[in-house]
Formats: C-alpha cells, structure tokens, sequence
C-alpha cells in the first residue's frame, strides 16, 4: 500500500476520509488498548507511523491507551551487563539483579521514546509504571511445567496479576492524555514484578472495558502450521492449537491474554502486524478484516 499519498487527487482524498467516517461514530468515546511491542518499537518509520496513528485515534475522540514490551531493549541492556537472558515457557527469568534492569530500561528508556514520539506527533502522552496511581497490584508467578503440573518452575521476580485499579488511566483519558504503561507491578512489601505485557494489556482492556484491544506483533496473526493467517479463532479451535503445538512460546501468553479479555467483555480482540505502516488505522478505521479476530465463543 503506497504510503505517499501527495499523489491522491483531493477528490480521492476526501472519499476516504468519507469512507472512515462510519467507524469514527462507531468508536468516538470508546476506549481501545494497544499492546505495542516487536519491530513496530525497534523500525524508526514504523515508529513514527504508530505515533501519529495513536494521535489520530485520540484527535478523533477515540481513547487509545499504549501498554507496552521491551523484551529486545531487555536483551541489549542484560547483554551490556554480561548477563545471559533466560526463558521458561515463554516467560523471562527475571532475578533481582534483572528486575533492576527490567524497571530502568521499561520504565524509563523505553516508555519515555514512546512518549516522546506520541509528543512529537501532536499528542499528550503520560508514562506510568504499574506503581503509578496503584495501578498494577501482583504477587509472585506460580509456573507449573506445561507436561508434568507437578514440577514448579522458579522463575524470580516475575509477576500475576492480582488486581488492576485503572482510576489513574481514566483520569488522563478524562483529560486529553494518552497513557503509555509499562508492564511493571508492585506487591505486598512493595517488591517489583516484571508482568508479561500481553498479560497487562488483555486485563487493562477487560477492567476499562475496551471496545477493542490491539495487539500488534511481527507476524501477520495466528497461522496454521502451513504458515497461512487464520482470520479468526474461537476458543476450542485455540486449545486445539495449544495441544498441537501451533501456538506455543511467547504466543502463549499472548493469546490466553487475548482470549481472557474476549471472554469478559471486551468486544474485539484483534492481534495485528505491527510491521505494516498504519496497521492502527488499517485496523480501526478500515472495513478490511486484518490479522487475526479471537472470539469469546
């Protein structure tokens, strides 16, 4: 799809502003949440092109909401320390050591470039960690191993979900701020936790029962085992992947997020390519079916 479009005539213009017009009603006040994470973070045109797509969505009186991941920033940073990153189904071991380099490199480089390029493309963005406005309550993650449940896997500092208080993030929708969170939780004795970012966005979206939770990824949706995009998934179709080995590693989490929100009432779940241009307004404001749509039944 040409991303130029000086060469439209106005005419051309105009008729497809006309045509996003029915989804802009559509969704005008509506809150949406967007996972962002994979190239989508790392390519500097693509970048861009989520900026603006978010300020669109925002100028449009839609309420978008940015979660985001860093796993290859987490990577680079372990790898300048000479620490070797670890992964148990999926998930990131995360020691004390790395959860030190988890909350630096989430809560700060990586959450304030989102906030800057939100900023640069016109919009008010707002960095908040979990901490934030006791956003993000968690306890330790129990991980039993996927083929014997009897085995327990100790995997650090890593963190479920006990509760999401969303006040903070609607008081900056309220108020023309477009929130960026990071996926860090706090617990009891006010320790950190690294939480998947998947995991956040799906429950974010089902306790500000989102209208739709994007989740853009470096694939063009779920695909079968012969590589072809499978536009939609029910849940029974999912535990037949999962058991086949289909969907397996960090598109675990991923879609268990994704079919947890569907299940509580968020009414779209749509996991996008992220390494399209605009795939955000490809998504919202086109009528084409894209990436993968999973079904709460």
């Amino acid at each position: 799809m040409p991303t130029d479009l000086t060469t439209l005539a106005p005419r051309e213009k105009a008729q497809i502003l006309a045509q996003a017009l029915p989804y802009i009603r559509k969704f005008h006040g509506k809150t949406m949440v967007i996972k962002y994470g994979g190239n989508a973070m790392t390519d500097p045109t693509l970048q861009a092109a989520f900026a603006e797509d978010v300020v669109l969505l925002k100028l449009v009186g839609i309420n978008p909401v940015v979660v985001h991941g860093g796993g290859p920033q987490i990577e680079t940073a372990l790898k300048r320390l000479g620490k070797e990153g670890k992964f148990i189904q999926g998930m990131r071991v995360t020691d004390a050591e790395t959860m030190e380099v988890v909350e630096w490199v989430l809560g700060g480089e990586v959450q304030q470039d989102i906030v800057g390029l939100i900023n640069q493309a016109g919009g008010k963005a707002v960095g908040l960690t979990g901490r934030d406005g006791a956003m993000i309550r968690a306890h330790k993650l129990k991980m039993l191993d996927q083929k014997d449940p009897s085995v327990e896997h100790d995997i650090g500092q890593v963190g479920d979900i006990d509760q999401i208080d969303p006040g903070v993030v609607k008081a900056l929708q309220d108020d023309q701020f477009i929130p960026v969170v990071s996926p860090i939780g706090f617990g009891e004795q006010n320790e950190s936790y690294n939480i998947n970012a998947d995991v956040v966005a799906a429950k974010l979206a089902t306790v500000l029962q989102a209208e739709k939770l994007l989740m853009l990824t470096n694939i063009p949706g779920v695909l079968d085992k012969a590589g072809a995009l499978m536009p939609e998934l029910t849940p029974r179709r999912i535990d037949e992947l999962v058991q086949d080995g289909t969907i397996s590693g960090g598109m675990l989490p991923k879609i268990a997020g994704a079919l947890d929100a569907a299940k509580s009432g968020v009414n779209a779940v749509h996991i996008i390519d992220g390494r399209v241009p605009h795939a955000l307004l490809l998504e919202v404001l086109g009528n084409e079916p894209f990436g993968t749509m999973i079904r709460s039944h």
